[in-house]
């Protein structure tokens, strides 16, 4: 197998001459020869401003006297830096981890992060990806509400579904509705996206009641896979102002035979109507109805709790932020424990989104999550496409459990 092309010139910025001699050593013994290193950030920035100074890896302390390792990063993305960037420090691990979402979300392309003293086969790992590492995903402006509302009437929306499964037994339990804009220039566009966007209120009014039919008429298809099988679908901004929403939700179960109690209204805080009143008119009546209401991506809002006690809901979705890597970041395991200990006080059911591989699947089952949705379960997919998925998961499964 070809080894992967090494970073022409690497940047080392560290004000602490004994560990930047140590880590430029082990950058040489890696193979690396165009290595610049630097005491003070100041210095650094005045050489990356030169034309010939092209630099495609930067190193960087954060506790530095002057300007510190924040204060650089900020500085690397006003000059327009395009490389890419490893955090090296003897912080505390949840202080990295703070600098490395802020470089992230600032536009660089963080490789990771570092703590002091870093072995040779820690830093030949971060640079094994600064060769693989994919170009930052760019995300496409808004789309205007008009061009929304035309692709709604034009029908370019479709439906794909995420199965959910008990951790305990990997019985199938049910599917997220997930609706995709098949958009004619940039492809399947995920609804959520929409959902929350404040300047699609009165937009997406025809979207749910347009979708959640067919969802229910195609699931009645799937009574095979369980007698309880259950229905997740999003709501919108436009779902939880209409105060008909209640009865809409009961005719259309109603027409396709579906049962309430195996319906599950997902609702993301961000989604929350402004009037609180209207929302919670609304949520209360489904509730009355034995509708099931999920408070979606738990943990990632600024008011979660609130809501927890204002609304009724009884079930709890972990978000996928949290859920991903919590076998391997501490602070990351401490919140998904701290919300399922609160759900289970609150006797709410728990489901765990984001359940990517067999390291997260392990972690969650341990913890007694009781439901998986990820794609180490299954990705989204056709309707079509799910009984085929559900044999196939049946075998996986049981090798999984031997």
């Amino acid at each position: 197998m070809e080894q992967p092309t090494p970073p022409r010139r690497i940047l080392v910025v560290d004000d602490e001459p004994f560990v930047l001699k140590v880590l430029v050593r082990q950058l040489t013994q890696l193979g690396y020869r165009d290595i610049l290193s630097y005491e003070h950030a100041q210095d650094a920035l005045a050489v990356l401003q030169l034309d010939d100074h092209q630099v495609d890896v930067v190193f960087t302390d954060l506790q530095m006297p002057g300007m510190d390792g924040v204060e650089f990063l900020r500085q690397l993305v006003q000059r327009g830096y395009d490389g890419q960037v490893v955090l090296v420090s003897g912080e505390d691990a949840r202080i990295l981890k703070s600098a490395e979402k802020l470089a992230y979300s600032r536009g660089l392309r963080v490789l990771g992060s570092l703590a002091k003293p870093a072995t040779r086969e820690q830093v030949q790992q971060q640079l094994t990806g600064a060769a693989t590492l994919e170009p930052e995903r760019i995300e496409p402006e808004a789309y205007p509400p008009d061009e929304v509302a035309r692709a709604i009437a034009a029908s370019q929306f479709v439906t794909c579904y995420q199965p959910q499964v008990a951790f305990a037994t990997g019985e199938v339990l049910g599917v997220e509705a997930m609706i995709g804009w098949q958009h004619p220039r940039d492809g399947l566009v995920p609804v959520e996206r929409l959902l929350g966007g404040p300047q699609y209120a009165g937009v997406l009014n025809n979207l749910t009641r347009t979708m959640l039919p067919r969802t229910l008429e195609q699931a009645m298809q799937w009574r095979h896979l369980g007698e309880d099988f259950r229905i997740g679908v999003n709501l919108s901004i436009d779902d939880l102002s209409a105060l008909d929403f209640p009865d809409f939700i009961v005719d259309a179960a109603a027409s396709a035979h579906f049962p309430l109690s195996r319906l599950v209204l997902e609702i993301s805080e961000t989604r929350m109507t402004r009037d609180r009143l209207v929302s919670l008119d609304v949520l209360t009546r489904l509730r009355l109805k034995r509708i099931s209401l999920l408070i979606d991506d738990f943990g990632a809002g600024q008011s979660s709790l609130a809501h927890l006690h204002d609304v009724p809901f009884d079930e709890l979705k972990l978000d996928g932020s949290f859920v991903h890597g919590a076998s391997r970041d501490a602070s990351l395991n401490a919140i998904v424990k701290a919300s399922l200990l609160l759900a289970r006080q609150l006797n709410m059911r728990t489901i765990a989104q984001g359940i990517d591989d067999l390291e997260d699947w392990c972690v969650l089952r341990d913890m007694s999550c009781e439901v998986a949705q990820g794609r180490f379960v299954g990705a989204p997919m056709l309707g079509d496409a799910l009984p085929q998925w559900a044999l196939a998961w049946a075998s996986r499964y049981a090798a999984l459990a031997r």
